[in-house]
């Protein structure tokens, strides 16, 4: 896969030099080139930025240098892979739709990727809407918060694309057992992990680890999954299509969701003392309690 990422920080991309993305970049798996979006400047300070119309805060990136700088990276692209090849355009921006691994999973059947952080308040629309007609084009988001630039968002795209392709892990299967994958793990977080030694300052490694029972193993995981998603993300259970679960799963969801009624009654139980003991010393006063003759409605 060929990945162009055009930044005014690229040095900000030193990390997919180190663990599994370096390797893979060793390896040929992953092509990786950086540019320097102020190299499409024309002016003496490299200006990359402008103010916004119809005014307010912050300063918008200028279009004409976003233009030529995507305009020439996919020219060398094509030279390198073909004329017919064009990429995908991917600009992360908290607007855009939400990044997940099934997004992930998408990108990594793409054979080229083109990443346009933005920095100050985004890029000028036009931008997207020029390339949008020319390139499949994609506005991002890794999450609903704001970050002082893109590239975070593009190392963070980057490595989740990049462990999935082909070669890149040691182990393939681990990307059946991850959080979110596809079949088993769709809209489920991955369980607890442990390793060695069995005892660690008093935790106890759960016993059906170490039964070397493999049926038993791999319902534990399914039942931990589950917990775990019920007790963090309980939207995404909502997405689970019920009737294709199995009737131990359903188990675990209805036991799960019993005992959390079972506190919150619990918890309502303990917080209604209170409240009436904080009622009682108005309560107290009542039995003496006359109102004056302007406070009588008639």
């Amino acid at each position: 896969m060929r990945v162009d990422i055009i930044s005014i920080f690229p040095e900000y991309f030193a990390p997919l030099d180190v663990s599994l993305m370096g390797k893979a970049r060793e390896r040929g798996i992953l092509d990786i080139h950086l540019h320097q979006l102020r190299d499409w400047t024309h002016d003496v300070h490299n200006t990359v930025d402008d103010t916004p119309y119809g005014g307010g805060p912050g300063m918008v990136m200028k279009p004409e240098v976003w233009g030529e700088a995507v305009d020439a990276v996919i020219e060398d692209g094509r030279a390198a892979r073909g004329e017919d090849a064009l990429p995908r355009l991917i600009v992360p921006t908290p607007s855009g739709r939400p990044f997940t691994q099934e997004v992930a999973l998408e990108y990594a059947d793409e054979p080229w990727l083109l990443f346009a952080p933005a920095r100050y308040e985004g890029i000028d629309s036009r931008v997207v809407a020029e390339y949008g007609e020319r390139l499949r084009t994609d506005e991002v988001s890794i999450g609903d918060y704001v970050l002082a630039g893109g590239e975070a968002a593009v190392l963070v795209m980057v490595e989740a694309v990049g462990r999935l392709l082909p070669g890149v892990l040691g182990n393939a299967r681990s990307v059946a057992d991850d959080s979110f994958a596809p079949g088993a793990m769709a809209n489920l977080l991955e369980g607890p992990v442990y390793t060695k030694p069995p005892v660690w300052r008093g935790h106890e490694v759960p016993e059906v680890l170490l039964s070397g029972h493999h049926g038993r193993i791999a319902r534990w995981r399914r039942d931990e999954a589950l917990r775990r998603t019920l007790d963090r993300r309980p939207e995404l259970v909502a997405r689970l299509d019920r009737d294709g679960l199995d009737k131990h799963d359903r188990r675990v969801i209805e036991e799960f969701e019993e005992r959390l009624e079972e506190r919150r009654s619990a918890a309502k139980s303990q917080a209604e003392p209170h409240a009436e003991s904080q009622a009682e010393p108005h309560a107290a006063f009542r039995p003496g309690f006359r109102a004056a003759p302007e406070d009588v409605a008639d």
